[in-house]
């Protein structure tokens, strides 16, 4: 297996993984308000039919996705 072949089967699985993730969080309903614990903030109807099984405001999604991939990389 080549280097190419490694970073392919690299990406499907993060790929399948965060599919994965998302039908997951879809099967539940979006939170009406942030479920992180300092913000508490309304969700936005918009937000919740956008991208359904939510559970954080957009500002808190985007540190979580910011935090995990200051880990991943």
């Amino acid at each position: 297996m080549d280097l190419i072949d490694h970073a392919a089967m690299r990406e499907e699985a993060f790929r399948d993984a965060a599919l994965a993730r998302f039908h997951h969080a879809s099967q539940g309903p979006s939170a009406e308000f942030c479920q992180m614990d300092h913000c508490g903030e309304p969700i936005p109807q918009a937000r919740r039919l956008a991208a359904p099984g939510c559970q954080y405001c957009i500002d808190c999604q985007q540190m979580l996705e910011h935090d995990n991939g200051r880990r991943l990389g």
